[in-house]
């Protein structure tokens, strides 16, 4: 069940100077690069110039300023959530493959999702990791003892432990919370959250009656709900 949950949670659970002269709302942001003139800076970059990355990051602030904004919620400073989803953008711009066929924004959204999300997680592990060290009380010597002294176990086993029972947690409340009827069961159907067996789009297609796309389109919109619900 463990496992199972985990597969959902990560379902739904990426040159600085540049942002100076940009805040988050913002029009002043450039406008994005027509397809031309991406494949031209990208093929220019490729080749070693350094001033076509500076104009494609420049070019492509406006898409981290766009899922900042998906975060502009949990408590971090929409300057820091800028600067690391920028992170995620020259991630995105160093390691882009221009022979996949697909559109540099459409990979850059990822990588900066992803690193806004890394650091989250991180943030929110270092907060755990010094309420684990906080003292709870003495020893019959009189020297404090923390919880990990009770614990016995490794440091970051015990955090990921904390981490992943607090997010299961908030994972089932969401679930409840957020989720229509069917919605809720068709997730926790598909990621045996009732006995443990996931069932196909297919298969709970035929169960409920209707069919296999409307199950995955209804799975879509759900993940997305709890993705929002988990980000809070």
């Amino acid at each position: 069940m463990l496992r199972l949950v985990m597969r959902l949670l990560e379902e739904i659970l990426k040159p600085f100077v540049i942002l100076c002269g940009y805040m988050i709302n913002s029009n002043s942001f450039p406008k994005p690069l027509s397809k031309e003139e991406e494949a031209l800076y990208l093929v220019r970059f490729q080749t070693g110039d350094e001033d076509a990355k500076r104009i494609l990051i420049e070019r492509n602030l406006r898409l981290v300023a766009h899922i900042v904004k998906k975060y502009n919620n949990i408590g971090k400073d929409l300057d820091d959530l800028i600067s690391i989803g920028t992170i995620g953008l020259i991630k995105a711009i160093t390691s882009f493959d221009m022979n996949k066929g697909t559109r540099l924004a459409t990979y850059a959204a990822r990588c900066i999702e992803n690193e806004i999300l890394m650091t989250i997680r991180a943030s929110k592990k270092t907060k755990v990791e010094l309420s684990l060290h906080e003292p709870i009380g003495m020893d019959k010597e009189g020297n404090e003892i923390n919880l990990l002294d009770i614990l016995g176990s490794d440091v970051d086993q015990v955090i990921d432990e904390v981490d992943l029972r607090i997010q299961t947690r908030k994972l089932y409340k969401a679930i409840e919370s957020c989720l229509k009827d069917r919605e809720r069961v068709i997730i926790q159907l598909r990621y045996g959250l009732i006995d443990g067996a996931c069932k196909t789009q297919r298969e709970i297609a035929g169960m409920l009656g209707i069919s296999r796309s409307y199950v995955s389109r209804i799975e879509t919109k759900a993940i997305e709900k709890l993705n929002k619900e988990m980000c809070k």
